[in-house]
């Protein structure tokens, strides 16, 4: 239910799942940024000058030199500045890395300014990156024009579904689900409208809708481990909403043995924390890119041992440096005009777990809820409430609970 991976569905890789799914079963399915912390901002003194390396990731190189060389023959040709863009934000997701999205923006730039004669391909591109940079009002727009242009888009439905599930206009969200059961793709449609009614409190009908496509005979294709990851996902959101703990923390594993994403690791982080098992966070995000999400809930867990007398010597030095980095990138982050939005729930995180400042989390959280309202966001904000005991700001909680029509076991606790 979240846009980040780690923060989107986003559409957490749907897209891919939806065109193998439909080779298979025809009619039946559909398919923070971490820059580096620079206080002092360095301008090159010339257009040759290289002012930093982005690292190197296995198998892109190759393929990102071949697509660079089809865009500099073909900058016009939609296919391959789709092609270019979806593998860029496939990096961005993956290494939590948002200048990989600023590059996907550039391979979609042949077509700025976006008009009527724009495909509307690249306009469902540009606006899903610019839903991965929290740009959500210039994601609408550019897909609402998309749809405008082409009402059949499949992914351009499922795409604002999505976007609307984020800023809590279920509603909204429902009537996109529902375009797509029109276009005759209903496993994507009722899996959409599975996590709209889990949302909005009806589990039971969620659940059983998700594991019902769940036993479809088509999903045991190996081809499509991704679907079956992202309804796994969807499942164990349900169930941490729904408050059945161990029902979610299963739903997740099924999950990550699935297909492992960024998402995933970083949702089933957060229920790890959550259920106050730290010491499984380490070895979980051991792998994973150095993101700002990352680093954070490394810094929690690390924390909370710490405090406990639990977190050897040699870890202690580690996590004392992961903090100290992850500090100076909100530092400079905060320098940075337009980046407050992009930040926001980890900042608020970051000010609540690990700097011990409710006031200021509170103050963090109150600003992330005005842009993004995932149930995750909105936990943030009343844990920082209760936290600081700020009966106002649970006010604020409940009142945006009863304007969006979320249920949520987890953030109603903290309000009794």
């Amino acid at each position: 239910m979240r846009t980040q991976r780690p923060l989107t569905w986003d559409i957490r890789g749907a897209f891919a799942g939806l065109l193998a799914f439909l080779a298979l079963v025809a009619g039946v399915a559909l398919s923070m940024w971490t820059a580096p912390a620079e206080a002092t901002p360095r301008v090159p003194v010339d257009d040759d000058e290289i002012v930093e390396r982005l690292p190197a990731v296995a198998g892109w190189s190759r393929e990102e030199r071949r697509l660079r060389r089809e865009l500099v023959q073909r900058p016009r040709d939609a296919a391959v500045a789709v092609e270019a863009a979806q593998s860029y934000l496939d990096l961005a997701r993956s290494q939590g890395d948002a200048r990989y999205a600023g590059h996907a923006m550039g391979a979609l730039q042949a077509w700025q300014p976006m008009t009527a004669a724009t495909p509307t391909a690249v306009l469902v591109m540009h606006a899903t990156v610019a839903q991965f940079l929290h740009d959500f009002d210039g994601a609408e727009r550019t897909l609402r024009q998309a749809l405008a242009q082409e009402s059949s888009n499949a992914q351009g439905w499922l795409t604002l579904a999505t976007l609307l599930r984020v800023r809590g206009r279920y509603g909204e969200s429902d009537a996109a689900c529902k375009a797509l059961v029109r276009l005759q793709q209903n496993l994507y449609a009722q899996a959409c409208l599975a996590e709209n009614a889990g949302l909005r409190g009806d589990h039971p009908a969620a659940r059983d809708t998700v594991q019902g496509l769940l036993a479809l005979p088509a999903l045991r294709d190996p081809r499509q481990a991704a679907t079956r990851q992202w309804l796994w996902t969807t499942l164990a959101e349900v169930e941490e909403l729904a408050g059945r703990k161990d029902e979610a923390g299963q739903a997740y594993r099924q999950a990550l043995s699935a297909e492992r994403s960024g998402y995933d690791v970083i949702a089933y982080s957060d229920f790890l924390l959550a259920i106050d098992r730290p010491a499984d966070v380490l070895p979980l995000l051991a792998t994973e890119p150095r993101s700002d999400a990352v680093l954070l809930r490394l810094a929690i867990a690390t924390q909370r041992l710490d405090t406990r007398g639990a977190l050897p010597a040699a870890r202690r030095a580690i996590a004392q440096r992961d903090t100290q980095e992850l500090t100076a990138r909100f530092e400079a982050a905060a320098l940075r005009p337009g980046t407050t939005a992009v930040h926001g729930r980890e900042h608020a995180l970051f000010a609540l777990d690990v700097q011990n400042d409710p006031v200021q989390a509170v103050r963090l959280a109150r600003q992330n809820v005005q842009l993004q309202r995932e149930p995750v966001d909105v936990l943030v904000f009343a844990r920082a409430a209760s936290a600081a005991k700020d009966t106002a700001a649970q006010d604020e909680v409940r009142a945006l609970m009863r304007t969006t029509g979320l249920r949520d076991a987890r953030t109603e606790a903290l309000l009794k």
